[in-house]
């Protein structure tokens, strides 16, 4: 099955090195890593549906940008970990290790510090409009409000009221009801 699979991909012009998953053909052009699949659509559909990348100002791109890299480089690196540690390894029946837990939380707490300020000027990480920068977050902190380190995010006023306002968009809604369905 699994060679029937990149056969399949091979046939339709779908070559990603690693063979990772997520990927995009797009016409000609293959794409593999979600933030780069995601920033594409972002910019060749930005006619369609919302705006993630803010293309009408150069310098709400560039914030955009730069919450996308704190994401990437900051955030999803601890919150993924913890993830794993505190959802991810039960699923697996693994034991989850306390320790690794509590470094993890104390880790990210520093970062959910930062965003607590940059959520005080804000309503989204960028400015005031929801971009991709906010959107990269929601996968991670949904299994994460899901566990005991819900309390970081919630004892953080400004990080909790966007976090209500991220995970209650239509979109990320129906991402939710779909996946329940199978």
């Amino acid at each position: 099955m699994r060679n029937y699979k990149k056969k399949q991909r091979e046939e339709a012009g779908l070559v990603v090195p690693f063979g990772q998953i997520p990927a995009l053909l797009d016409g000609d052009l293959t794409l593999f890593e979600s933030r780069a699949i995601t920033e594409y659509l972002a910019e060749e559909y930005s006619d369609k549906g919302e705006k993630l990348l803010c293309q009408g100002c150069k310098k709400l791109k560039a914030i955009t940008k730069v919450w996308l890299q704190v994401e990437g480089q900051q955030f999803d690196p601890i919150a993924s970990k913890l993830a794993f540690e505190s959802v991810f390894k039960g699923m697996l029946g693994m034991t989850t290790d306390p320790a690794a837990v509590e470094d993890l939380e104390a880790r990210l707490v520093k970062v959910l510090d930062i965003y607590e300020a940059r959520l005080s000027k804000s309503p989204f990480l960028a400015g005031d409009c929801f971009t991709l920068a906010d959107l990269h977050h929601l996968p991670i902190i949904y299994y994460l409000m899901g566990t005991d380190s819900k309390r970081l995010f919630e004892s953080r006023p400004k990080v909790s009221e966007w976090i209500k306002k991220i995970t209650a968009r239509p979109a990320w809604v129906k991402v939710l009801s779909l996946q329940k369905q199978q």
